[in-house]
């Protein structure tokens, strides 16, 4: 999967782009096209700067109020993504790079994304409880004798709370 996705990364995009920009500089003109593309990245750069910002700024107030910013840092993930794809000459690019800029569109592939993360952790992690670990577990142990649970004994003392230690110092 990853050799596909770099192949249509490096090469599928780049022609699709090459081929967009050929047709409407065929239809419009040389100058036009390139005025174009030059508007969309300067345009582009300002709309990422005042998204940017805004993701900043509710990241900053998520962490002042004490909550876990997962929200606020994907959106500032794919509010870079998208500021790069628009800085990226070509209209495909353009295209998907606005849409990860606009707010209400913005949050339709953070909901996209943050479901592909969720699937690939949590097969990544029920993967490490799997087959693999079982003989890595299995390793050292005599032949036929299997896995089994382990019970730890041990013991316990209660500990004195803070507050008798500092008593106790203090009459001393």
């Amino acid at each position: 999967m990853p050799a596909l996705l770099l192949i249509v990364l490096f090469i599928v995009v780049p022609l699709a782009e090459l081929a967009v920009i050929i047709e409407v500089g065929q239809a419009i003109g040389l100058l036009p096209t390139v005025a174009i593309l030059l508007a969309d990245s300067i345009l582009g750069g300002l709309l990422m700067r005042s998204q940017g910002g805004a993701a900043w700024r509710r990241f900053n107030d998520a962490m002042r109020a004490g909550r876990v910013p997962h929200r606020e840092a994907l959106d500032g993930a794919l509010v870079i993504f998208g500021g790069a794809l628009l800085l990226t000459p070509g209209f495909i690019t353009d295209i998907f790079g606005l849409l990860l800029l606009l707010p209400p569109t913005r949050a339709v592939a953070r909901r996209v994304v943050g479901r592909l993360v969720v699937q690939r952790v949590f097969v990544g992690v029920a993967g490490l409880g799997g087959r693999a670990a079982s003989r890595r577990a299995d390793r050292g142990r005599p032949a036929g004798t299997g896995r089994r649970d382990y019970d730890v004994e041990g013991t316990a003392t209660d500990a004195d709370s803070p507050d008798e230690v500092g008593r106790r110092r203090l009459e001393r």
